[in-house]
């Protein structure tokens, strides 16, 4: 396994692995590493012939100064923990390398990502989704992956990488990989380990009341699904609730009748603390 830190470094591994006839997987995190990147990883090792995973904590992906600044970084722990598990190259740029320019000086470009990139994340996140196709969109041009490998704890983010992809006419196949999740239900992400002992006792609820809804989704509406997951979780001191949304899965539009559309999904983030928690959970799916 080699560490990698230049952009003209990696370009110039990739171009030969590429010229050799070598598939590359590719993997994008901002650290922080658990066992949810790592079954990402352990697919893009099965699947190609050299993976490489970037460890890059984006700024433009955040329009909250203090996230940005509290986001957990444990590289020395992330470098173990890919050497363990059979990574090629670990890409570790700074800001600069990512972004020639600065941040400041950079040269901007709008990406089309879709109606995918206005609701949820998009509404609360002003800019978010501009910045994660920024990045992407740069370190897929510096990896040139045949496959990149996203997490589904992250649906709405897979949806727009996907238009972005399709509008940038970028040649990669995008792999959605299941949510990996602790024991007790809580999804595996690297804001987990903000939480106190305390929050980290209350964060599976969350879940709880995702999977509890199912059931009741069958003989009620939308609206008193939507109402009573909110109002489940909200009831749990030190749970709030910023949206939960019932929506299409291929548009991520809201429904108001479980027969609009083929596939639903339920996506949520509530505060817990301080600490800022997603997850989702499928209400319908095609029948295959």
């Amino acid at each position: 396994m080699i560490i990698i830190r230049t952009a003209a470094e990696l370009e110039a591994y990739t171009g030969r692995e590429l010229q050799n006839g070598h598939s590359i997987g590719f993997v994008p995190t901002m650290g922080a590493l658990h066992a949810g990147h790592l079954s990402l990883v352990e697919k893009a090792v099965q699947g190609n012939d050299v993976t490489v995973v970037s460890v890059f904590v984006n700024p433009t992906q955040f329009n909250n100064p203090t996230d940005l600044a509290t986001y957990p970084r444990d590289e020395e722990a992330d470098i173990r923990l890919l050497a363990q598990a059979g990574v090629d190259v670990i890409f570790m740029p700074t800001v600069e390398e990512i972004y020639p320019g600065g941040l400041e000086g950079r040269e901007r470009h709008e990406y089309a990502l879709g109606t995918a990139a206005e609701v949820m994340e998009g509404k609360f996140r002003p800019g978010h989704f501009q910045g994660v196709a920024e990045v992407v969109a740069r370190l897929f041009a510096l990896v040139r992956p045949t496959r990149a490998y996203f997490g589904e704890k992250d649906f709405q983010q897979i949806a727009v990488i996907r238009n972005m992809v399709e509008s940038e006419g970028i040649k990669v196949d995008i792999i959605a990989c299941p949510i990996k999740r602790a024991d007790d239900g809580l999804a595996l992400s690297s804001r987990n380990a903000l939480l106190s002992p305390e929050q980290r006792a209350v964060a599976p609820e969350i879940r709880k009341a995702l999977v509890d809804s199912l059931e009741y989704a069958r003989n009620h509406s939308v609206q008193a699904t939507h109402d009573t997951v909110v109002e489940r979780i909200d009831a749990v001191p030190g749970l709030e609730t910023e949206y939960f949304e019932i929506v299409d899965a291929r548009t991520l539009l809201p429904i108001t009748e479980w027969d609009e559309a083929p596939e639903v999904v339920g996506c949520i983030t509530v505060y817990c603390g301080k600490v800022r928690l997603i997850d989702n959970i499928l209400y319908k799916t095609i029948n295959k």
